[in-house]
């Protein structure tokens, strides 16, 4: 009797941890790209064209910059067009909508076409004081934006912004994704936090990192989250977390991420050292 009570602990215990190295992630280095790149902050891939977005902020993240732009990559790492679209102010978070890129402009959103870079509209934020990143809902055409000095996250629908949330338990909120019909929170506490948009009721999905810049889907309710400063996390579904890199003591940021679920490729802006790294995950 004992001896099979053992033995069915063991099989669950060997059964959790085949389960853990299952969802365990790796990252290998592909390429990096030149540093024709000023300050990029975030990567967004687009599925539809086969190509990288890159917001770079050319300067500081302040409203006085106005010469920030957008630039068109390759998934191989050469530049396909330098200033897709410029003239834009501190640009950071991007997100697509149709036909339609969307990019935070410190205190308002800009809306550009796709096809041209053209900036068709340019909507504000009442009271908005640093803009960051951008989620879409696309079934509901809901553009969701944060903002990290106000710990507020916005909803832009229509052209007119309304307010989603505002305060605690938000603090320096940043990160944003639209992922299983639920919109998840990247917190400057580390946290990251689930958002059921019907009710507004916030959720822990994990906790114990700093302060969360990008958040990608892997499937499964897995995650690939960072720190600007330089750490990139793997958050399982269970909540447990692991540090999968760092290279905070080489002054290597990791900002706002994108991801290309096709070939299972991470792209990493680096921020000040100027370049879009990329890593397969195994």
């Amino acid at each position: 009797m004992k001896k099979t009570v053992f033995i069915t602990l063991l099989g669950l215990f060997v059964g959790a941890i085949t389960a853990m190295q299952a969802q365990s992630v790796m990252l290998k280095p592909l390429w990096e790209t030149d540093t024709t790149l000023r300050t990029p902050e975030s990567v967004l891939f687009d599925p539809g064209q086969k190509l990288l977005y890159v917001a770079c902020i050319n300067g500081n993240p302040t409203t006085a910059n106005k010469g920030s732009y957008i630039t068109k990559l390759g998934l191989d790492g050469q530049v396909i067009q330098l200033k897709f679209t410029d003239n834009l102010n501190s640009t950071k978070g991007m997100g697509i909508l149709g036909n339609k890129l969307y990019v935070t402009e410190m205190a308002q959103v800009a809306e550009i076409d796709l096809a041209t870079g053209k900036i068709l509209h340019r909507y504000p934020v009442d009271g908005a004081k640093f803009l960051n990143d951008i989620a879409i809902d696309i079934k509901k055409g809901i553009v969701y934006v944060s903002d990290s000095d106000d710990n507020k996250i916005w909803a832009l629908t229509n052209g007119k912004a309304s307010l989603v949330l505002g305060d605690a338990p938000l603090k320096g909120t940043n990160g944003l994704l639209f992922d299983n019909d639920q919109l998840l929170i990247g917190n400057g506490d580390g946290s990251l936090l689930r958002m059921d948009p019907a009710t507004r009721k916030l959720t822990t999905v994990a906790s114990g990192m700093g302060g969360i810049d990008g958040i990608v889907a892997l499937g499964n309710k897995q995650y690939l989250v960072t720190e600007w400063g330089g750490k990139i996390w793997h958050v399982r579904a269970d909540g447990t977390t692991e540090l999968k890199m760092d290279t905070s003591k080489e002054k290597i940021n990791s900002a706002d991420i994108g991801y290309n679920p096709a070939t299972k490729t991470l792209f990493v802006p680096t921020f000040f050292h100027n370049t879009v790294k990329a890593y397969s995950l195994n």
